[in-house]
């Protein structure tokens, strides 16, 4: 059984806990918290130990798991890896890719795991979808959410189409030949509506529209791909698939929809709207990390994508034109 210590228990952090408990394969050893009065309330109510220093706290145990705002982000996760500790980092991985690549060298130099947080990689509908997703040419990402003062320190970008960054990078295996990019800030500093088009090495197009300053939330991807098209809802979880096939005249489908294209013929369009089963997206991460320590495997969501997802990122943020 590997050892965990949480560092930080905010409203996230006191999710890790309970997701930790339920994993067998994980010992929660305790958690540090930089708010004393929060952490003496928490090891009360959780009845986890709390740890009077983060050293104390990381130096007994096999795993950090770090729950913190990303300020802090660097700091913690470099004590970790210098003692040897698997670490997960909440996203993004650090503010800065100056840190982001120093992190690195340090992980790749202790041999250790180091998964980054981006939770909607383990959204049981993006799960359900991601077999059918095969070499998009044009995907469109909407993250949109009514205004919150907590985030507002960092661009959109950072606080929401991250994640959709990471989505996009993890899918579309090509470099990227073009960002552009336009954001305006509204209420804070930086910019509180954008939307980026990268454009890929192998002509795929990812259109992102993050904001901030909705009526109404939503966190909905669509992708277009040769005869297909596939829609992940990650906030509702659902996915709806829709596919273009030839009509087998021995096994015509009643409900499909058919479409004249000229000279490619009569073809059916067929609709399915799967049901999604329910999951606990934080808790299956957390077990994927522990999975990949315990069997020496790359984590799913690697500290080189972290990197990757920060750098693209940062490229949107010094081409907008605010």
């Amino acid at each position: 059984m590997l050892k965990i210590g949480v560092i930080g228990v905010g409203h996230l952090g006191k999710i890790h806990l309970k997701c930790i408990k339920d994993i067998d394969e994980l010992n929660l050893v305790g958690f540090y918290d930089i708010d004393k009065n929060t952490a003496l309330d928490v090891e009360k109510k959780f009845n986890v130990k709390y740890f009077n220093s983060v050293d104390e706290l990381i130096d007994n145990v096999d795993i950090v798991d770090i729950v913190t705002p990303t300020i802090s982000h660097f700091e913690y996760a470099k004590k970790a890896l210098r003692k040897i500790k698997h670490v997960f980092i909440e996203k993004p991985l650090v503010e800065n890719l100056r840190e982001a690549k120093e992190l690195t060298d340090i992980s790749n130099e202790a041999g250790v795991k180091v998964q980054i947080g981006y939770v909607e990689r383990f959204n049981p509908a993006f799960t359900y979808a991601l077999p059918h997703i095969k070499e998009p040419m044009f995907i469109e990402t909407h993250r949109l959410a009514s205004f919150n003062p907590r985030g507002t320190d960092v661009s959109v970008i950072l606080d929401l189409m991250i994640h959709d960054i990471d989505i996009v990078l993890s899918i579309v295996k090509s470099n990227i030949k073009k960002i552009s990019s336009n954001g305006v800030a509204i209420v804070s500093k930086t910019s509180d509506i954008a939307n980026a088009r990268l454009t890929f090495d192998n002509g795929c197009v990812a259109n992102l529209t993050a904001s901030r300053m909705s009526m109404k939330n939503m966190r909905k991807s669509r992708f277009f791909q040769r005869n297909a098209y596939v829609s992940v809802d990650f906030l509702n979880k659902e996915v709806e698939k829709i596919q273009i096939k030839d009509i087998d005249k021995n096994n015509i489908n009643p409900f499909a929809m058919t479409l004249d294209i000229g000279d490619r013929g009569t073809k059916q369009i067929i609709i399915d709207k799967p049901e999604i089963k329910p999951a606990n997206a934080i808790k299956d991460e957390l077990e994927s990390f522990t999975h990949s320590i315990l069997f020496d495997e790359t984590p799913l969501v690697s500290i080189n994508d972290g990197y990757s997802t920060l750098d693209v990122a940062y490229q949107i943020i010094d081409n907008l034109n605010i």
